[in-house]
């Protein structure tokens, strides 16, 4: 146990909090930005059983994040190459490797082989897939995202707790980072965070953020937790289809061109203070952080547009909204 000796000196892990950590199996989907970092530290945690899926192989543009691989590792497959190196840094643990891509025929076996769920993917289509498939398994999962500065954690379907799709009941269409790069150490700052639950989840120690979201923004290092409510009717999922779609007929997002024809509308940045002074677009400014504060300060009788740099806060706000509401309310579509 001398490996393991820090975490048995602290008093919430402990000897017993340990041997759970070893006894845990832990399915982490995506060896990517938020893949690589959660799985070092789950190995190195001694985390005992873990799993990876992920059908992608290494390409030279994912080095710049992706630290569990080398130059060497290009054309190679992810999976594969990670499970080598886990081994490598903790040959007590025990990793399995499934070089595929997570779909609606794979997703419900594999996934109840498991206790808990690490999604890093970056695409909804997997993201629902990934909920649905807990939801059926009844098995909770952790989940991060990121999008150029910003970064988003949170728990699903803890304890019967709210699901993704509590949180985002339509699918959106925020591009990858392919599409827009991503700082190189957010995605390990949030995949340091994806473990990090994971181990308070196992450990049944401290508070997890189930009806909670992290919103981290890297530029001002600003970290803002968000709570949302559960919605029984996305706990009464029973098969998974190659349809991924909301039942939800409300759009979320509005596009700068749509935007172009309304004749009357409320634009509100959600960004910080400090980013509206900075880079005003317009509009007013309601930071996230306060939305659900001032919302006697918003309109009923006219559309609300909610923006930010991203479109990740935007569509949070739009959420939170309509929670309370706010029917009215949209999040402005990212080019």
């Amino acid at each position: 146990m001398k490996r393991y000796s820090r975490h048995l000196l602290l008093e919430e892990m402990g000897r017993s909090g340990q041997q759970k950590l070893q006894q845990a199996r832990v399915l982490v989907v995506g060896a990517g930005g938020l893949g690589c970092p959660a799985l070092q530290y789950l190995a190195a945690a001694g985390v005992g059983h873990i799993g990876i899926i992920d059908g992608d192989e290494v390409d030279e543009s994912n080095l710049q994040r992706q630290i569990l691989f080398s130059p060497h590792d290009v054309g190679k497959k992810k999976a594969e190459i990670a499970k080598r190196q886990l081994l490598h840094q903790n040959p007590l643990i025990t990793v399995a490797a499934y070089p595929f891509l997570l779909d609606e025929k794979n997703a419900t076996d594999l996934i109840a082989a498991y206790d808990l769920v690490l999604d890093g993917c970056d695409n909804f289509t997997t993201r629902y897939l990934v909920n649905d498939a807990c939801v059926i398994t009844g098995k909770p999962f952790v989940s991060g995202a990121v999008f150029k500065f910003e970064g988003q954690l949170s728990v699903f379907n803890y304890r019967n707790g709210p699901t993704y799709r509590c949180l985002y009941p339509e699918p959106g269409d925020i591009a990858t980072c392919s599409e827009v790069g991503v700082l190189a150490t957010l995605t390990g700052i949030i995949g340091t965070m994806m473990a990090t639950e994971a181990i308070k989840i196992i450990s049944e120690k401290g508070l997890v953020l189930s009806g909670k979201l992290l919103v981290a923004d890297a530029l001002s290092m600003n970290f803002n937790q968000f709570e949302f409510e559960s919605n029984p009717a996305n706990q009464k999922i029973s098969t998974l289809g190659p349809s991924l779609s909301s039942n939800c007929s409300i759009p979320f997002e509005i596009t700068k061109d749509q935007l172009n024809l309304l004749n009357d509308y409320l634009l509100v940045d959600v960004r910080s203070a400090e980013e509206f002074v900075l880079n005003n677009n317009g509009g007013i400014n309601i930071p996230l952080a306060t939305l659900l504060d001032k919302t006697d300060e918003l309109p009923h009788d006219k559309p609300i547009i909610c923006s930010c740099r991203s479109g990740i806060q935007s569509v949070v706000a739009v959420q939170f909204l309509k929670e309370v509401g706010f029917q009215n309310a949209f999040s402005l579509k990212k080019n």
